[in-house]
């Protein structure tokens, strides 16, 4: 790569995202500046923010390596997510977000829940299901973008870990809700530019949009034997319906993140940034837009380097990242059909698309990490303001340290995995709460509470014991009874969320129901 070119782009990029940081710390006087960017940002900032916070390098890298291990089928995902994380996130969630929180004057999610319910316990609950779990996901988004600086720069794993970590650490501590909102804009633009050209690249030259999905087609008969037996069908196609990987692809991906985006703590605290509902309803176009323009590539891309690899090396492209005897890793799919395929100046440009992807996301975790510690589990957070900003920043070291633990720890091709089961747990544990907040004025507080924590032990639970993928990972139900999962097909293979989110949902209203409020009846003698 040529350097020279490299170290300018880098300078000018690493500059803007200081003066942006900068900005935010400059207009950060206060706890609701830090916390909720004092609650008048502009829609289309807002937009923008949301969507580079949802949308990150476990999208782009990790899901881009899912779609060139198991097709097209992901673009269902996109159209879940333009369908449920933007349209309904955004009219059903956003504006009621939005001005219940005005109302209860409250500054972060875990609050909104607390104080929507009057129960210090369900605040503190929801703040530490937050401070443990989020981390998993921030590494995942992590090592998605260490992943490519690694294959692209030639550097050490890491090394590349660290230096993200280091950039994006630096301006979410200075600078909070607001400087992070202003760096997530200037990099949702630059994801964009980045996307577009690699599509446009990509279909070049394949030979064209219609040259290039004939060509996956036609690598049906290649699908491994192994695959095949679990339902694929070739990339242009869904698996079979009610096979293995059928359910893999619809309740872990499409259903688990397309749904889990509404319990998403990172992004529902955007929706309290700006000043009026009519602002949440001019940041749908935007949202809508970035979402396809993105993912939407990402899945695409993902596929057709199937084709390019078997063009140039004979390989099929999981089979391609396996080098010099090192084992396949599907989260090093994108950087290397980056790397190989596109010129120059793309990878340059994609190199600071998942910058953009991966600090954007981060920065909003880590922000929401440090919220929650020092904020919601802090005993005194009625403190002043500066005492207030100072513990929150301190728990941005919190995140930052368990995330960077993981980043290391964490297996091979984990990335999409470990996005599931952030998103799973945040769906299982908060969704139907949130929605009940919402929209059923009489839910109780003890419903909420025994449906917030039911759903979050028995997620654990058939994570650690019966969901075979992440049983595997975890090796806790080995240790203890020496096989791999406790369950049986099919339930080995359909997501935990389809069994805790209804159990989650029965249980806040039965409770609901049995603990309403008697009323009293005076009898007039």
């Amino acid at each position: 790569m040529d350097n020279q070119l490299l170290y300018v782009m880098l300078v000018l990029y690493l500059g803007m995202t200081a003066f942006l940081g900068y900005l935010g710390f400059r207009h950060t006087k206060s706890a609701k500046d830090y916390m909720i960017a004092g609650g008048n940002v502009h829609p289309v900032l807002m937009a923008l923010a949301y969507g580079a916070t949802f949308i990150s390098t476990s999208a782009i890298v990790g899901f881009g390596g899912v779609a060139a291990v198991y097709g097209m089928s992901l673009l269902w995902l996109t159209a879940c997510n333009i369908l449920v994380g933007i349209f309904i996130a955004f009219v059903f969630y956003g504006v009621k977000t939005r001005k219940l929180a005005h109302q209860l004057q409250v500054k972060t999610f875990p609050e909104f829940l607390g104080v929507r319910f009057e129960s210090p316990f369900i605040r503190k609950f929801a703040a530490g299901v937050i401070s443990l779990a989020m981390p998993l996901y921030a590494a995942a988004v992590m090592i998605g973008g260490a992943r490519y600086m690694e294959e692209a720069l030639s550097m050490s794993y890491t090394s590349a870990v660290l230096i993200f970590a280091v950039i994006v650490f630096a301006y979410v501590f200075f600078g909070g809700l607001r400087g992070v909102i202003y760096t997530d804009a200037m990099q949702a633009v630059i994801m964009i530019v980045g996307m577009i050209a690699l599509a446009v690249l990509t279909y070049t030259s394949l030979g064209g949009i219609t040259a290039a999905h004939t060509k996956l087609t036609a690598l049906t008969h290649l699908v491994p034997p192994a695959l095949a037996a679990k339902g694929h069908q070739g990339w242009a196609a869904m698996p079979a319906l009610g096979s293995e990987l059928w359910w893999f692809v619809t309740s872990t991906l499409i259903l688990g993140v397309g749904i889990g985006v509404l319990a998403q703590p990172q992004l529902a605290v955007r929706f309290m940034t700006v000043a009026s509902s009519k602002d949440i309803y001019k940041g749908l176009s935007v949202g809508a837009l970035f979402i396809l323009f993105i993912p939407g590539v990402a899945y695409t891309v993902g596929a057709l380097s199937n084709v390019y690899f078997m063009e140039h090396a004979d390989k099929l492209a999981l089979a391609a990242t396996a080098v010099g005897g090192a084992a396949p890793n599907i989260d090093k799919i994108i950087p290397l059909y980056i790397t190989q395929a596109m010129p120059e100046w793309l990878k340059y440009l994609f190199l600071f698309t998942l910058l953009s992807a991966a600090m954007s996301t981060l920065s909003g975790q880590f922000h929401i990490i440090s919220t929650s510690v020092s904020y919601d589990l802090n005993p005194s957070r009625s403190g002043s303001d500066k005492k207030t900003l100072l513990v929150a920043r301190l728990g941005t070291l919190f995140g930052f340290a368990v995330t960077i633990l993981l980043a290391f720890q964490l297996p091979l091709g984990v990335i999409a995995i470990a996005t599931a089961l952030f998103f799973g747990m945040c769906t299982s544990a908060f969704l139907p709460m949130y929605t009940a907040a919402l929209y059923w004025p009489k839910v109780t507080p003890q419903g909420a509470v025994w449906s917030m924590v039911t759903a979050s032990i028995v997620y654990s639970v058939v994570v650690l014991f019966m969901h075979e993928r992440e049983a595997a990972i975890f090796g806790l139900c080995f240790k203890l009874f020496g096989v791999s999962t406790l369950a049986v097909a099919p339930w080995t293979y359909i997501d935990p969320l389809v069994i805790t989110l209804p159990i989650s949902s029965l249980v806040l209203v039965v409770v609901s129901v049995v603990t309403q409020p008697v009323q009293q009846v005076v009898t007039v003698k």
